[in-house]
Protein backbone atom coordinates (compact mmCIF):
# COMPACT_ATOMS: atom_id res chain seq x y z
CA UNK A 1 0.00 0.00 0.00
CA UNK A 2 1.12 3.48 -0.83
CA UNK A 3 2.45 5.24 2.62
CA UNK A 4 4.29 8.83 4.25
CA UNK A 5 6.52 7.35 6.10
CA UNK A 6 9.22 9.56 8.15
CA UNK A 7 13.12 9.27 7.93
CA UNK A 8 14.07 11.62 9.98
CA UNK A 9 14.27 15.74 10.57
CA UNK A 10 12.07 17.21 7.57
CA UNK A 11 12.33 13.99 5.59
CA UNK A 12 9.25 12.43 4.61
CA UNK A 13 8.93 9.87 1.98
CA UNK A 14 6.11 8.41 -0.34
CA UNK A 15 6.77 4.36 -0.35
CA UNK A 16 5.04 1.22 -0.97
CA UNK A 17 4.73 -0.58 2.10
CA UNK A 18 3.52 -4.06 3.10
CA UNK A 19 0.35 -4.09 5.49
CA UNK A 20 0.66 -5.50 8.48
CA UNK A 21 -0.63 -8.65 9.41
CA UNK A 22 -3.74 -8.46 11.62
CA UNK A 23 -3.16 -10.09 15.13
CA UNK A 24 -5.94 -11.48 17.19
CA UNK A 25 -8.42 -8.46 18.29
CA UNK A 26 -7.56 -5.79 15.57
CA UNK A 27 -9.14 -4.49 12.90
CA UNK A 28 -8.08 -2.57 9.90
CA UNK A 29 -9.42 0.52 8.30
CA UNK A 30 -9.41 1.99 5.05
CA UNK A 31 -8.83 5.36 5.48
CA UNK A 32 -11.26 7.59 4.33
CA UNK A 33 -10.11 11.06 5.55
CA UNK A 34 -6.54 11.79 7.12
CA UNK A 35 -5.51 15.18 8.64
CA UNK A 36 -2.74 17.14 9.59
CA UNK A 37 -1.88 18.04 12.64
CA UNK A 38 0.33 20.62 14.91
CA UNK A 39 2.25 17.72 16.36
CA UNK A 40 2.99 15.78 13.54
CA UNK A 41 4.25 19.45 12.44
CA UNK A 42 6.51 19.46 15.25
CA UNK A 43 7.36 15.68 14.75
CA UNK A 44 8.52 16.29 11.19
CA UNK A 45 10.64 19.13 12.30
CA UNK A 46 12.10 17.58 14.85
CA UNK A 47 12.33 13.84 12.94
CA UNK A 48 10.90 11.62 15.85
CA UNK A 49 8.73 12.15 18.87
CA UNK A 50 10.09 10.31 22.47
CA UNK A 51 6.62 9.05 23.25
CA UNK A 52 4.63 8.11 20.18
CA UNK A 53 7.22 7.18 17.17
CA UNK A 54 10.63 6.14 16.17
CA UNK A 55 11.54 6.69 12.44
CA UNK A 56 11.22 5.08 9.83
CA UNK A 57 7.68 4.63 9.93
CA UNK A 58 4.44 5.81 8.71
CA UNK A 59 3.26 8.76 10.73
CA UNK A 60 -0.05 10.35 11.06
CA UNK A 61 -2.53 10.10 13.92
CA UNK A 62 -5.65 11.89 12.94
CA UNK A 63 -8.23 9.60 10.91
CA UNK A 64 -11.33 8.16 10.15
CA UNK A 65 -12.21 5.74 7.53
CA UNK A 66 -14.44 2.10 6.93
CA UNK A 67 -13.05 -1.28 8.38
CA UNK A 68 -12.65 -3.76 5.90
CA UNK A 69 -10.99 -6.46 8.24
CA UNK A 70 -11.70 -7.93 11.81
CA UNK A 71 -9.88 -9.92 14.27
CA UNK A 72 -12.14 -8.08 17.03
CA UNK A 73 -14.35 -10.21 19.31
CA UNK A 74 -17.27 -8.04 19.24
CA UNK A 75 -19.19 -8.07 15.67
CA UNK A 76 -19.61 -4.62 16.37
CA UNK A 77 -16.38 -3.59 14.15
CA UNK A 78 -17.88 -5.78 11.10
CA UNK A 79 -16.32 -5.19 7.75
CA UNK A 80 -18.73 -1.94 5.95
CA UNK A 81 -18.97 -0.12 9.64
CA UNK A 82 -17.95 3.35 9.53
CA UNK A 83 -15.72 3.91 12.31
CA UNK A 84 -13.24 7.24 14.01
CA UNK A 85 -10.53 5.91 16.22
CA UNK A 86 -8.09 7.76 19.01
CA UNK A 87 -4.54 7.75 18.53
CA UNK A 88 -4.06 6.29 21.78
CA UNK A 89 -5.76 3.70 24.73
CA UNK A 90 -5.57 3.61 28.57
CA UNK A 91 -4.15 0.18 30.19
CA UNK A 92 -7.31 1.02 32.54
CA UNK A 93 -5.18 -0.98 35.55
CA UNK A 94 -2.74 1.76 36.39
CA UNK A 95 -3.10 3.67 39.41
CA UNK A 96 -3.45 7.49 37.62
CA UNK A 97 -6.39 4.95 35.46
CA UNK A 98 -7.94 3.27 38.73
CA UNK A 99 -7.96 7.71 39.62
CA UNK A 100 -10.13 8.25 36.39
CA UNK A 101 -7.59 9.88 34.85
CA UNK A 102 -6.66 8.00 31.79
CA UNK A 103 -4.87 10.65 30.31
CA UNK A 104 -2.05 10.46 32.44
CA UNK A 105 -1.68 6.70 32.11
CA UNK A 106 1.36 4.74 33.20
CA UNK A 107 1.13 2.36 30.05
CA UNK A 108 -0.42 4.94 27.27
CA UNK A 109 -0.66 2.87 24.12
CA UNK A 110 -0.28 5.16 21.04
CA UNK A 111 -1.27 4.75 17.44
CA UNK A 112 0.40 6.26 14.54
CA UNK A 113 0.09 5.30 11.03
CA UNK A 114 -2.83 7.61 9.60
CA UNK A 115 -0.92 8.97 6.53
CA UNK A 116 -1.39 5.68 4.07
CA UNK A 117 -3.94 3.71 2.30
CA UNK A 118 -5.16 1.72 5.40
CA UNK A 119 -4.11 1.46 9.51
CA UNK A 120 -4.17 -1.67 11.56
CA UNK A 121 -6.23 -0.42 15.17
CA UNK A 122 -4.62 -2.37 17.95
CA UNK A 123 -6.39 -4.37 20.62
CA UNK A 124 -6.59 -1.96 23.11
CA UNK A 125 -8.02 0.86 20.69
CA UNK A 126 -10.90 -1.47 19.45
CA UNK A 127 -11.72 -2.25 22.92
CA UNK A 128 -11.26 1.36 24.82
CA UNK A 129 -11.15 4.02 22.07
CA UNK A 130 -12.70 3.22 18.60
CA UNK A 131 -16.32 4.36 17.71
CA UNK A 132 -18.86 3.99 15.25
CA UNK A 133 -20.00 7.11 13.15
CA UNK A 134 -23.50 7.78 12.09
CA UNK A 135 -24.31 7.57 8.32
CA UNK A 136 -24.16 11.54 7.76
CA UNK A 137 -20.54 11.64 9.61
CA UNK A 138 -18.28 12.94 6.89
CA UNK A 139 -15.30 10.94 6.83
CA UNK A 140 -12.84 14.45 7.62
CA UNK A 141 -14.98 15.65 10.57
CA UNK A 142 -14.90 12.89 12.12
CA UNK A 143 -11.49 12.50 12.00
CA UNK A 144 -11.24 16.47 14.30
CA UNK A 145 -12.53 13.68 17.02
CA UNK A 146 -8.53 13.55 18.75
CA UNK A 147 -7.87 16.98 18.58
CA UNK A 148 -11.18 18.19 19.91
CA UNK A 149 -10.81 15.87 22.86
CA UNK A 150 -7.51 17.20 24.11
CA UNK A 151 -9.56 20.62 24.21
CA UNK A 152 -12.21 19.19 25.74
CA UNK A 153 -10.30 17.62 28.45
CA UNK A 154 -8.45 21.21 28.76
CA UNK A 155 -11.22 23.33 28.84
CA UNK A 156 -13.09 20.73 31.51
CA UNK A 157 -10.02 21.43 33.41
CA UNK A 158 -10.76 24.97 33.52
CA UNK A 159 -14.27 24.22 34.99
CA UNK A 160 -15.77 27.04 33.12
CA UNK A 161 -18.62 28.78 34.23
CA UNK A 162 -21.39 30.70 32.18
CA UNK A 163 -21.02 34.53 31.99
CA UNK A 164 -17.31 34.10 32.63
CA UNK A 165 -14.50 36.41 30.75
CA UNK A 166 -12.22 33.86 28.98
CA UNK A 167 -8.98 34.62 26.70
CA UNK A 168 -7.48 32.32 24.39
CA UNK A 169 -4.26 33.04 23.48
CA UNK A 170 -3.41 31.15 19.79
CA UNK A 171 -5.64 30.87 16.75
CA UNK A 172 -4.70 27.58 15.87
CA UNK A 173 -6.63 24.58 15.55
CA UNK A 174 -6.54 24.23 19.06
CA UNK A 175 -7.32 27.88 20.14
CA UNK A 176 -9.90 27.81 17.17
CA UNK A 177 -11.57 24.60 19.18
CA UNK A 178 -10.92 26.03 22.84
CA UNK A 179 -12.95 29.20 21.64
CA UNK A 180 -15.89 26.93 20.48
CA UNK A 181 -16.01 24.83 23.67
CA UNK A 182 -15.93 28.26 25.75
CA UNK A 183 -18.58 30.17 23.72
CA UNK A 184 -20.49 26.52 23.99
CA UNK A 185 -20.03 26.98 27.74
CA UNK A 186 -21.82 30.68 27.92
CA UNK A 187 -18.46 32.54 28.38
CA UNK A 188 -17.50 35.76 26.53
CA UNK A 189 -14.54 34.69 24.59
CA UNK A 190 -11.96 37.01 23.70
CA UNK A 191 -8.78 35.65 20.85
CA UNK A 192 -5.43 36.58 20.46
CA UNK A 193 -4.26 35.45 17.29
CA UNK A 194 -2.10 36.14 14.69
CA UNK A 195 -3.15 36.08 10.81
CA UNK A 196 -5.64 37.98 10.00
CA UNK A 197 -7.83 35.09 8.28
CA UNK A 198 -7.47 33.01 11.55
CA UNK A 199 -8.90 36.22 13.49
CA UNK A 200 -11.78 36.16 11.42
CA UNK A 201 -12.42 32.18 11.87
CA UNK A 202 -12.25 33.12 15.39
CA UNK A 203 -15.12 36.02 15.28
CA UNK A 204 -17.22 33.57 12.51
CA UNK A 205 -16.78 30.65 14.80
CA UNK A 206 -18.59 33.00 17.91
CA UNK A 207 -15.30 34.59 19.68
CA UNK A 208 -16.74 38.24 20.67
CA UNK A 209 -13.45 39.55 20.63
CA UNK A 210 -10.37 38.36 17.74
CA UNK A 211 -7.56 41.03 18.46
CA UNK A 212 -4.13 40.78 15.91
CA UNK A 213 -0.76 40.25 17.46
CA UNK A 214 2.10 39.31 15.35
CA UNK A 215 5.10 39.44 17.70
CA UNK A 216 6.87 36.79 17.40
CA UNK A 217 6.39 35.49 20.88
CA UNK A 218 2.65 35.98 21.06
CA UNK A 219 1.65 38.31 23.35
CA UNK A 220 -0.53 41.01 23.08
CA UNK A 221 -0.36 43.07 26.38
CA UNK A 222 -1.51 46.85 25.25
CA UNK A 223 -3.83 45.69 23.15
CA UNK A 224 -5.50 43.92 25.82
CA UNK A 225 -5.46 47.63 27.69
CA UNK A 226 -4.20 45.76 31.36
CA UNK A 227 -7.77 43.80 31.31
CA UNK A 228 -7.57 40.56 33.39
CA UNK A 229 -9.67 37.62 32.89
CA UNK A 230 -11.47 34.32 34.43
CA UNK A 231 -9.79 32.27 32.79
CA UNK A 232 -6.52 31.80 30.12
CA UNK A 233 -6.23 29.02 27.76
CA UNK A 234 -2.74 28.63 26.29
CA UNK A 235 -2.72 27.25 23.11
CA UNK A 236 0.49 28.71 21.52
CA UNK A 237 3.08 26.21 22.94
CA UNK A 238 5.90 28.84 23.82
CA UNK A 239 7.35 29.40 27.38
CA UNK A 240 7.52 33.38 26.81
CA UNK A 241 3.73 32.93 26.05
CA UNK A 242 3.14 31.07 29.41
CA UNK A 243 4.97 33.28 31.20
CA UNK A 244 2.59 36.24 29.66
CA UNK A 245 -0.70 34.03 30.33
CA UNK A 246 -0.06 34.23 33.97
CA UNK A 247 -0.21 37.92 33.35
CA UNK A 248 -3.36 38.26 32.18
CA UNK A 249 -5.33 36.60 34.77
CA UNK A 250 -7.66 37.68 37.09
CA UNK A 251 -7.43 37.80 41.49
CA UNK A 252 -8.36 34.28 41.95
CA UNK A 253 -8.70 33.10 38.38
CA UNK A 254 -6.85 30.19 36.67
CA UNK A 255 -4.94 29.65 33.50
CA UNK A 256 -4.47 25.82 31.46
CA UNK A 257 -1.21 26.39 30.07
CA UNK A 258 -2.34 23.72 27.39
CA UNK A 259 0.31 24.46 24.32
CA UNK A 260 3.66 21.62 24.51
CA UNK A 261 6.51 23.71 25.03
CA UNK A 262 9.77 22.24 23.78
CA UNK A 263 11.31 19.52 25.79
CA UNK A 264 13.69 21.06 28.15
CA UNK A 265 12.50 24.44 28.49
CA UNK A 266 11.85 26.37 31.52
CA UNK A 267 9.26 29.38 32.20
CA UNK A 268 9.92 31.91 34.75
CA UNK A 269 6.92 33.31 36.99
CA UNK A 270 6.32 36.04 39.28
CA UNK A 271 5.59 33.70 42.55
CA UNK A 272 4.41 37.41 44.62
CA UNK A 273 1.95 37.32 41.38
CA UNK A 274 0.74 34.08 41.61
CA UNK A 275 0.95 34.00 45.70
CA UNK A 276 -0.84 37.11 47.12
CA UNK A 277 -3.30 36.87 43.45
CA UNK A 278 -4.63 33.11 44.35
CA UNK A 279 -4.26 31.92 40.58
CA UNK A 280 -4.39 28.36 39.96
CA UNK A 281 -2.38 26.80 37.06
CA UNK A 282 -3.10 24.04 35.22
CA UNK A 283 -1.29 22.43 32.15
CA UNK A 284 -3.96 19.41 30.41
CA UNK A 285 -2.45 16.54 28.73
CA UNK A 286 -4.29 14.40 26.26
CA UNK A 287 -7.73 12.73 26.59
CA UNK A 288 -9.38 10.38 28.20
CA UNK A 289 -11.91 8.04 26.71
CA UNK A 290 -14.71 9.56 28.18
CA UNK A 291 -13.50 12.93 26.09
CA UNK A 292 -13.22 11.15 22.94
CA UNK A 293 -16.77 10.62 22.98
CA UNK A 294 -17.77 14.12 24.34
CA UNK A 295 -15.75 15.06 21.59
CA UNK A 296 -17.63 12.96 18.48
CA UNK A 297 -21.15 13.98 20.25
CA UNK A 298 -19.98 17.45 19.68
CA UNK A 299 -18.63 17.20 16.18
CA UNK A 300 -22.70 14.69 15.20
CA UNK A 301 -24.50 17.38 17.02
CA UNK A 302 -23.27 19.66 14.91
CA UNK A 303 -21.60 22.06 17.63
CA UNK A 304 -18.31 21.44 16.02
CA UNK A 305 -18.76 21.68 12.19
CA UNK A 306 -15.89 19.76 9.84
CA UNK A 307 -16.14 22.30 7.16
CA UNK A 308 -15.24 25.46 9.62
CA UNK A 309 -11.82 23.66 10.73
CA UNK A 310 -10.97 21.33 7.50
CA UNK A 311 -9.99 24.12 4.71
CA UNK A 312 -7.38 22.25 2.89
CA UNK A 313 -6.86 19.18 0.82
CA UNK A 314 -4.10 17.50 -0.59
CA UNK A 315 -3.53 13.74 -2.03
CA UNK A 316 -0.61 11.44 -0.21
CA UNK A 317 1.80 11.54 -2.63
CA UNK A 318 1.97 15.12 -2.20
CA UNK A 319 2.32 15.25 1.44
CA UNK A 320 5.74 16.24 1.40
CA UNK A 321 5.15 19.42 -0.41
CA UNK A 322 2.50 19.79 2.43
CA UNK A 323 4.72 19.75 5.20
CA UNK A 324 6.65 21.75 3.76
CA UNK A 325 4.22 24.47 3.04
CA UNK A 326 3.07 24.22 6.63
CA UNK A 327 6.48 24.98 8.36
CA UNK A 328 7.02 27.25 6.34
CA UNK A 329 3.55 29.39 7.80
CA UNK A 330 0.87 27.46 5.54
CA UNK A 331 -2.32 29.17 7.09
CA UNK A 332 -4.56 26.28 6.54
CA UNK A 333 -6.52 25.06 9.82
CA UNK A 334 -6.49 21.76 9.06
CA UNK A 335 -5.92 19.96 5.73
CA UNK A 336 -7.58 16.68 4.36
CA UNK A 337 -4.73 14.31 3.15
CA UNK A 338 -6.76 12.13 0.65
CA UNK A 339 -5.47 8.34 0.68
Amino acid sequence: MLAAVLHGREDIRIQDVDPAPLQPGEVRVRIGAALTCGTDLKVYRRGYHARMLVPPCVFGHEFAGTVVESRAESRDWSPGCRVVAANSAPCGTCAPCARGQENLCDDLLFLNGAYAESIVVPERIVRRNLLRLGDATPFAAAALTEPLACVVQGIDDLRLQPGETVLVLGSGPIGLFAAVLARHAGCHVTVVGRGGERLAKAQALGAHEAIANESPEGIAAPALGGRRFDAVFEAVGKPSVWEAAVGFVRKGGRANLFGGCPAGTTVRLDTTLLHYSNLTLLASFHHTPRAIRRALALIESGIVRGADFVDGRVALPDLPEAFRAMAAGNRAVKTHVET
